[in-house]
């Protein structure tokens, strides 16, 4: 039995443009995950966030199609020429051996290439589809907002701790004035009537008397008008805005040792990559420290980071140290939150490990909001993982650890480290 997938293209229209994008996506996904992860590979941790215009080889993307062929018994008169006759060779193309081909081009796709260019949603639901994060999760890294309150006018209700004093006596003030400008009026009016009377010496007459009466009665009217009222409260209102909480620094730590692949590079590359995404989410500004260590540790570039062809032994306490001093150097204001991770294959000498839960259990872990440290092998925990053991037990809140055995297993990690900060 022969399958056949018939795809019905009579309707497309450039209304339609999103959802023939939408469907060509999730038919040539193994292609177009494909061309992420190379792109991946050559990406900056610091630019995981953008989109990214890939290449797919056209006969990757060739389908099988129906046509109308022309049927019947047919003649056709074809014109002559005046180069060739019958029974001329005809000459080799071009070239060499291989004729013309195709032309490549300085970004790696070729003239037979299918050019296609993925928006930031995208490139990032791929990217999390390779790290098998659940769509919520998914959602979350590419927008999470946290939000501050801002002044923003005047409200009639609200709690009695955002009355604003200065603005409800304005107005009770008003509205006195408002309320007794009538009763004021006519005292005014029975005062002068009052002053007539006496003037004239009818000041003990019925007329005055019954003047004198309306006054009085006014002036308690005037009174009875309340210095204040509910209706001359005016509360502060406050609105949310989202807003990035502030600025971070985010250590990546690596070990370049001989023991530590490419393989095992690339997926310690992931894990900054979403840890970067992450932090982003939470803060405005994130500066990254790259720090690689075999027996020495020095500060890198990203390039440098991951591409390194050192070998040699290990000593992960170089890397601690210098992370130690640049933070007293560079971040030991309050003002930066600090966070740490550090990927290794777990290998170390024995005499240097206790020296690494020394340095991160009294300098590193009391100055960072979160240190995660990954171990990625798929060999039993060494030396290195049960001292550092004893750190998580002493900081839960503040260190975290895990190990990685392959790609899938990223996100799975990285939802055990992060998870409260993800909650």
């Amino acid at each position: 039995m022969v399958g056949v997938r018939i795809v019905d293209r009579r309707n497309d229209s450039k209304r339609k443009s999103s959802v023939n994008r939408s469907r060509f996506i999730r038919r040539f996904k193994g292609q177009i995950r494909k061309a992420v992860a190379d792109a991946i590979s050559k990406r900056g941790i610091t630019d995981i966030d953008d989109g990214e215009k890939i290449g797919i080889p056209a006969k990757d993307i060739s389908e099988p199609h129906f046509q109308h062929m022309r049927g019947g018994v047919w003649r056709d008169v074809l014109p002559g020429n005046d180069r060739f006759l019958s029974g001329d060779e005809a000459e080799r193309p071009g070239g060499g051996a291989g004729g013309t081909g195709s032309q490549g081009s300085p970004e790696g796709e070729g003239t037979d290439d299918f050019a296609f260019a993925l928006s930031r949603e995208e490139f990032l639901g791929i990217f999390f589809d390779d790290l098998e994060l659940p769509n919520l999760v998914k959602t979350q890294l590419v927008r999470i907002d946290e939000y501050k309150r801002v002044r923003a006018g005047y409200t009639n209700t609200g709690v009695p701790t955002n009355i604003n004093i200065v603005r409800s006596m304005r107005g009770a003030t008003g509205r006195r004035i408002a309320v007794g400008a009538p009763y004021r009026k006519a005292l005014r009016e029975l005062r002068e009537r009052l002053a007539h009377l006496e003037a004239a010496g009818e000041g003990n007459s019925a007329e005055a008397g019954e003047v004198r009466q309306k006054i009085e009665r006014l002036l308690r009217r005037i009174e009875r008008v309340p210095f204040i009222d509910d209706f001359d409260l005016r509360y502060n209102n406050r609105i949310r805005i989202p807003v990035p909480a502030t600025q971070a620094v985010m250590f990546c730590l690596i070990d370049v040792s001989g023991s530590m692949d490419e393989q095992k590079k690339q997926i310690a590359k992931r894990f900054f990559m979403l840890l970067y995404l992450f932090l982003t989410r939470s803060y405005e500004h994130i500066e990254v420290v790259f720090i690689r260590h075999h027996t020495e540790a020095e500060e890198v570039s990203e390039d440098e980071f991951f591409h390194a062809q050192d070998s040699g032994g290990t000593v992960v306490s170089s890397a601690l140290k210098l992370m130690h001093r640049i933070i007293a150097e560079r971040y030991a204001s309050s003002a930066w939150n600090i966070y740490g991770a550090q990927a290794s294959d777990g290998e170390n000498w024995d005499s240097d490990s206790p020296v690494c839960r020394e340095i991160l259990d009294k300098q590193i872990v009391p100055l960072v909001q979160y240190f995660a440290y990954i171990e990625i092998s798929t060999l039993e925990p060494q030396n290195l993982w049960w001292e550092y053991d004893k750190v998580r037990a002493a900081h839960p809140e503040r260190f975290a650890m895990q190990q990685i055995k392959g790609l899938p297993d990223i996100y799975p990690v990285f939802r055990d480290l992060f998870q409260k900060k993800l909650a």
